[in-house]
């Protein structure tokens, strides 16, 4: 194993981790450009299988960089991309949540909190947009995507039902040729 790799993982995911407002889920499009583009650690469409594994398992978004680590460089890349997405955030989250517990009366405090979240959710919209065009699944995919966000929005039915539906559908359209 190259040591170059292992420093590759821990400065991309570590930096990543710097910027990571909102989650993991806000970084999955730099997690695509770097791992993709950039990196050229591996291409669209196995992006879009690993984005899919760590969806559908149980567990935190941030395994995305678990498994791109792993991918990369084996065991080691996954333990590299793991402390290195987790360990800067958290000292961050910690150092934050302390000032905010002391300072939460001042209003410029109350502001800031009030004005990350739509950027928050703009970076989230983003990620879900960037999983959805590496997936390169067509006008097929695309009807998928939609159905199953407006089924989550409009209803209390399980994310998980939808996504058994939505891969019934685009498996059956598979089996008879359609894609």
């Amino acid at each position: 194993m190259e040591r170059g790799v292992l420093g590759q993982i821990i400065l991309l995911f570590g930096t990543l981790s710097l910027i990571a407002i909102g989650g993991a889920n806000v970084l999955v499009p730099d997690f695509h450009r770097q791992a993709v583009g950039v990196m050229g650690w591996m291409n669209d469409a196995t992006f879009a299988r690993l984005f899919a594994i760590v969806q559908t398992a149980p567990g935190p978004n941030v395994m995305l960089a678990s498994i791109i680590g792993w991918h990369v460089a084996g065991w080691p890349g996954l333990v590299a991309a793991t402390v290195a997405i987790l360990l800067p955030s958290s000292l961050i989250a910690f150092a934050c949540s302390r000032g905010l517990a002391r300072f939460s009366d001042r209003s410029a405090v109350k502001v800031m909190t009030v004005a990350l979240v739509p950027i928050a959710l703009g970076l989230m919209l983003a990620s879900g947009l960037v999983a959805t065009l590496a997936a390169a699944a067509g006008l097929l995919g695309f009807a998928i995507t939609a159905a199953t966000m407006l089924v989550t929005l409009r209803t209390s039915l399980n994310p998980l039902v939808s996504m058994l539906a939505g891969t019934l559908v685009y498996l059956t359209a598979w089996l008879l040729g359609f894609v």
